[in-house]
């Protein structure tokens, strides 16, 4: 990249933190700061946030950066161009625009209290659950946020009057951050940006505005839905009140597709970002393919309002790393989640253990609301390492899971082998600096699988998408860069192909398991 002074910064607004990391013109980071925040769950397949204890987070996390790269002799003060958000898609807040307050708490992406509301639609629309797949890629699941929108609408009064009173608006939860720190209720601006919308399922993916048939069938009025932008382009500024007024919003994307940006995925480039969940993402270019196996169609992402438009193919996983997090705070079987890889090293297999981490259900490629987890082979010889590494397996059958799909949907048009044939996994997330995990992964898939040296590359896509609406980036310093490639770490696979077969089959036998399991008694 060539030489300029400045920085860029990025706001990356997770599942469980808030982070702030100011770039320099090299893309390293200098500063950053995380918080994390209260997760809430009222009752079972319940989560909530509270959207307030979010917004303080963001301004305490710029607040702390800033005071770090001050400290460190870089002058962000003044050199500071622009920032760039990325967040937890799907989940929804719903808020008075006379006072600013939220009328609920923020229902979580992984939230399956709308499980009813759900099976009703199936039942009463002609086109069952792929209903809207047409217009918006996806098919009716508690996971999307139109769903949400409507439990909101049928079940808290507070919602539903202020929608009569036209006092109400919705937005994901970049368009809640963004209308704060635009002025609020003194004329904070309404936007989302195009993958974020493209999550709601009521965004039209070829005109990429909202679907006024999907609206009406849902009977959710077209005023309290935000405008709809580019990833990158200057939205607005920030106001007083906040560390930073004055600086630009130049960039908005949910957290996979700034994975991808972060990644410089390209068309026919796959990604895997391994989080709360873990979310595996085929840019197919100007193509939005429709898939056969599960997956979802989506946006890759938009660089400007007259940018072409990068489409997607993904898969998402709801439990990935939280199943981690179930090993430290419910079984207490770990003290850190970094203990994991060390406990499941001390054993080379999981002895014939298989976890499928379906707390909530299954996503792709399954979509079954009704599995519940489970953990089959259990022996007498079994013990806490066993488990340990099958957890670990766990997030990695299921990544495998959703790539066969995607090899299946995109065939040879929509895969990109390197010049030795293979087909490249890029992987981030908190997740990947476990070596094991990586090395699982890359011998489940049979194929290699590359880490970057900055393995959080969702807040990199977003300050990316944010320099460049600016100017302090051009699209070949993040595209054409070899840097990346030069500098990541390559797992390349060491199970023989006989073995990989038969866990194959016993992963999938354990999954069938989990099915029909939602009415358990208690």
């Amino acid at each position: 990249m060539a030489k300029e002074s400045g920085y860029i910064g990025s706001i990356d607004q997770g599942t469980t933190s808030t982070r702030f990391i100011i770039y320099d013109h090299d893309a390293r980071p200098v500063a950053s700061h995380q918080v994390e925040f209260t997760q809430f769950y009222p009752e079972a397949g319940w989560v909530e946030h509270d959207p307030m204890e979010i917004l303080e987070s963001v301004k305490v996390c710029i607040a702390k950066a800033l005071d770090k790269a001050t400290a460190d002799g870089h002058n962000v003060d003044g050199g500071l161009k622009a920032i760039g958000l990325t967040d937890q898609r799907e989940t929804i807040v719903v808020w008075s625009k006379s006072t600013g307050l939220p009328l609920h708490k923020a229902i979580v992406w992984m939230d399956a209290r709308t499980s009813s509301i759900c099976r009703r639609l199936e039942k009463e629309l002609s086109g069952g659950r792929s209903h809207f797949v047409e217009s918006c890629g996806l098919p009716i699941s508690t996971y999307f946020s139109a769903m949400k929108l409507l439990w909101l609408m049928e079940n808290v009064d507070d919602v539903k009057d202020s929608i009569k009173k036209g006092d109400a608006i919705f937005g994901t939860i970049d368009t809640w951050l963004i209308w704060n720190m635009t002025g609020g209720v003194n004329g904070g601006l309404h936007v989302t940006d195009v993958t974020n919308a493209s999550r709601t399922m009521l965004m039209n993916l070829k005109t990429l505005s909202w679907d006024h048939d999907t609206l009406k069938t849902l009977a959710i009025p077209a005023e309290i839905l935000p405008k709809i932008v580019s990833n990158s382009e200057v939205i607005g500024e920030i106001c007083k009140g906040w560390p930073i007024p004055g600086i630009k919003i130049a960039g908005c994307l949910g957290d996979q597709h700034a994975a991808m940006l972060g990644q410089a995925c390209k068309k026919g480039e796959a990604k895997s970002t391994y989080g709360t969940g873990a979310f595996i993402l085929l840019n197919t270019g100007e193509v939005a393919i429709k898939s056969g196996h599960g997956l979802l169609t989506t946006l890759a992402y938009k660089l400007g309002p007259q940018a072409q438009t990068n489409y997607a193919l993904e898969g998402s996983i709801a439990i990935a790393g939280a199943a981690v997090q179930w090993l430290r705070d419910s079984l207490g079987i770990i003290k850190s989640a970094s203990e994991i890889e060390d406990l499941a090293k001390m054993v080379d297999s999981t002895g014939g253990v298989y976890f499928v981490p379906a707390f909530n259900g299954l996503f792709a490629p399954w979509w079954r609301e009704d599995a519940r987890g489970v953990c089959i082979g259990i022996t007498r010889f079994t013990n806490k390492s066993h488990i340990a590494r099958a957890v670990l397996e766990s997030m990695c059958f299921q990544v495998k899971d959703v790539l066969d799909s995607m090899n299946k949907d995109a065939g040879e048009k929509g895969s990109l082998d390197n010049e030795k044939g293979e087909f490249l996994l890029r992987v981030d997330g908190g997740a990947t600096a476990n070596n094991l995990l990586m090395q699982i992964q890359a011998d489940l898939m049979g194929s290699p699988v590359v880490r970057p040296v900055d393995i959080e590359t969702t807040a990199l896509g977003a300050a990316y998408a944010a320099g460049l609406a600016v100017g302090f980036w051009k699209e070949e310093d993040i595209f054409e860069s070899g840097e990346k490639a030069k500098n990541s770490q390559v797992f390349r696979p060491a199970m023989e192909e006989e073995t990989r077969k038969k866990k194959v089959e016993s992963w999938c036998k354990a999954v069938e398991r989990t099915f029909d399991l939602a009415d358990l008694s208690i």
